[in-house]
């Protein structure tokens, strides 16, 4: 078993990690990286569907308007390493990005392994040192104010230490808590875990019929009593036990856990028209169907097997005449084309979020450092602080800019010691 002795040791090589390590050795600290997959960025491989949506080309505004929790937390960390510095960088290191819808930027090759060999070329042109398949099982505050990792191929000493081990979503990918594990042991306050950018589950009677239609153009709203949870345009699809899509994924961000007794959650069907204007064009297909059936009217506004779910909903035998149905049927349509309602129940496991919300508490960190308050050389980086945002790209660039501010400072620290 080796001793090893350096400035910086960053545990976890995901983005946060690999960002950490490359910025501190660009101030000239000798830093190690430790990484217990491998290879390095497991995880990114399988973001953006495996093309990897490293970023979003987005101002720092726009950027913290995407984040619902803590947005204020991370002002100094993307003002550190924007999202165009995060394109600079993977460029310059042999991948050429490309920006897509809703401003997502991804690799010209359409590779996540492309993004990664980049951070991998950087890390090794600022002399960065990486150690796969070393785990750290332990972390211990020597008398000197320095750290002592033990890890699967020795022990190391580090006079700065960042921790950039991830949520616990993707376990696969080496997400397993780690990070949760030695905050809790050094006393550092950690918010609950919870699901984020989760599929939902719901308990509706028609959940499982709907199961692979996709909706588009539709409007997604949820509310707890008077208070408006979130209410957005776009795209969702039904699943075998719920919903799923970046529209519910999106709302999954703003749930409260738990979920709360007078959650509302609804689809729009029809937000490009009014109630009374939804009236009027209803009328106007039934005068025009003459004898068909209101399933043949409600297939015309609606696909097939959702128009009968509709018509279910609304107690009305699919078969009967459309010039047959009274005005109460007609506005008991009308109500449920504005106000599909959904009844959810829950999420999917932990396990199958895009990320984890909650973890290390923000009021325990400098948000101008990512350093730890009451511990000094301590920094956290990345999923394993309690930030999370929407689907685009956003939580990644949160892992590159807060894992590049903690190395930055880490390594800053590291080496003012070294001087005295």
């Amino acid at each position: 078993m080796t001793v090893t002795y350096v400035d910086v040791a960053v545990i976890g090589g995901g983005a946060a990690g690999m960002a950490a390590g490359l910025f501190s050795a660009k101030v000239g600290a000798e830093t190690l990286i430790l990484e217990k997959n491998e290879k390095l960025g497991r995880k990114m491989y399988i973001t953006g569907k495996g093309r990897c949506n490293l970023t979003n080309n987005a101002t720092r505004e726009e950027f913290l308007n995407e984040v619902p929790r803590n947005p204020k937390f991370l002002y100094s960390a993307i003002a550190n390493l924007t999202p165009q510095d995060v394109m600079r960088l993977v460029e310059e290191n042999g991948c050429p990005v490309k920006t897509e819808r809703g401003r997502r930027v991804f690799p010209v090759s359409d590779k996540a392994s492309d993004v990664t060999r980049a951070f991998q070329h950087a890390l090794t042109e600022a002399g960065c040192l990486v150690r796969l398949n070393s785990a750290v099982t332990g972390v211990t505050i020597d008398t000197d104010g320095s750290f002592v990792l033990q890890t699967q191929t020795g022990t190391v000493h580090a006079g700065a230490l960042v921790i950039a081990t991830g949520g616990l979503s993707y376990p696969a990918t080496g997400s397993t808590g780690d990070g949760y594990a030695f905050a809790e042991k050094l006393g550092i306050p950690l918010q609950p875990r919870h699901p984020s950018l989760i599929p939902l589950l719901t308990s509706n009677r028609f959940t499982g019929e709907l199961q692979g239609l996709s909706l588009k153009n539709v409007r997604l709203t949820a509310g707890a009593g008077k208070k408006s949870l979130y209410s957005e345009l776009g795209e969702m699809l039904f699943t075998e036990d719920g919903v799923s899509g970046p529209l519910v994924l999106e709302l999954s961000c703003h749930l409260p856990h738990p979920l709360p007794e007078n959650l509302q959650v609804s689809i729009d069907l029809k937000p490009g028209l009014t109630l009374e204007q939804l009236r009027n064009r209803l009328q106007r297909e039934i005068t025009a169907a003459g004898k068909k059936s209101a399933r043949t009217v409600m297939e015309t506004l609606l696909p097939q097997r959702l128009a009968v779910t509709l018509l279910d909903l609304a107690q009305i035998d699919p078969m009967l005449q459309a010039n047959q149905l009274n005005a109460a049927q007609r506005d008991s349509l009308c109500d449920l084309l504005k106000a599909f309602p959904l009844h959810i129940s829950g999420t999917k496991p932990i396990a199958e979020a895009v990320v984890t919300r909650g973890g290390v508490d923000i009021k325990a960190l400098v948000p101008g450092t990512m350093a730890v308050r009451n511990i000094e050389n301590l920094f956290f980086c990345g999923e394993v602080i309690d930030v999370d945002a929407h689907t685009g790209g956003y939580n990644l660039q949160i892992a590159f800019s807060t894992g590049a501010l903690a190395g930055k400072n880490a390594a800053e620290t590291a080496l003012r010691r070294k001087d005295y």
